[in-house]
């Protein structure tokens, strides 16, 4: 485990990890659904539109090399809106996980490829609006937890920074919780873990009786739910919302979590009073 400090900057991989998906760990959840850890090299545009056909409604859209974008000369979310495909940089683990998240979220990418467009349109493609930002930090960093009424608590403590008890003395929960990574920049940092390393939170209401499938239908379904709160574009202007989590204190997420971790207030930081 390495430290890094707050103005250092990451700087991900060079060479393909085959091993990150073999181990337990974050990258489960991916691993279990892309034949990732067989993989000999980053997988290319077209093996990842081959995965997008699989597993989404989007058979029209491709992943294509990020170099057709530049020739083309569009704006980025222009590119996508209007012509379906997806640009990524090749042996590029934030464009790699990027992919999977398109494959993981189709109908909530496109609705944020949607809002983007409506956004620019009203406000232009220079300064980003303030919906844009929250999106943006959602599309980077989110983390997706679906939290019944009876699991209210839980929440409550992950916005208060109160990490000890929601990660530690509620461990047990977090098997049935099944927090889903929705930010790529996440997935991409994860690839050479850090004391710092923290996502944003964001919370999607489930009715008490229901229950979340497990893999591909999970997605699916955590898929719908999203798609539908961001349709009211409003709704990224929560507060509440988009709240810090120190990814590495997710139980299952990382190996050393005993007490002792989360006492460490540097990177388990208390809420600030105000």
């Amino acid at each position: 485990m390495q430290k890094n400090s707050v103005n250092s900057r990451f700087t991900a991989p060079t060479e393909w990890q085959p091993d990150l998906f073999a181990e337990p760990g974050l990258f489960n959840a991916l691993a279990a659904i892309f034949p990732l850890a067989e993989q000999t090299d980053f997988p290319s545009p077209e093996l990842l539109t081959l995965w997008l056909h699989q597993h989404t409604a989007l058979q029209d859209w491709s992943f294509v090399d990020s170099t057709v974008l530049d020739q083309d000369g569009r704006y980025y979310e222009d590119f996508i809106y209007q012509s379906q495909q997806i640009p990524m940089r090749a042996n590029n683990w934030h464009d790699l996980f990027g992919a999977l998240i398109w494959c993981l979220f189709p109908k909530t990418k496109k609705v944020m490829n949607q809002l983007h467009m409506e956004q620019i349109h009203q406000f232009g493609s220079k300064e980003r609006s303030k919906i844009r930002h929250k999106l943006t930090l959602l599309d980077e960093c989110g983390v997706l937890l679906c939290i019944k009424p009876s699991e209210r608590y839980l929440l409550d403590l992950l916005r208060n920074h109160q990490w000890t008890q929601a990660f530690y003395q509620h461990r047990a929960q977090w098997e049935r919780l099944t927090p889903l990574m929705f930010g790529h920049a996440n997935y991409e940092m994860a690839t050479k873990p850090f004391i710092g390393l923290t996502g944003k939170l964001w919370s999607i209401e489930l009715p008490e009786q229901a229950e979340l499938p497990q893999g591909i239908k999970g997605y699916n379904f955590v898929d719908n739910l999203l798609a539908k709160q961001l349709v009211h574009a409003e709704v990224l202007l929560d507060n509440q919302q988009l709240s810090p989590l120190p990814l590495l204190g997710v139980p299952g997420w990382y190996k050393e979590q005993d007490l002792a971790f989360y006492a460490d207030t540097s990177y388990f930081r208390p809420k600030r009073q105000t």
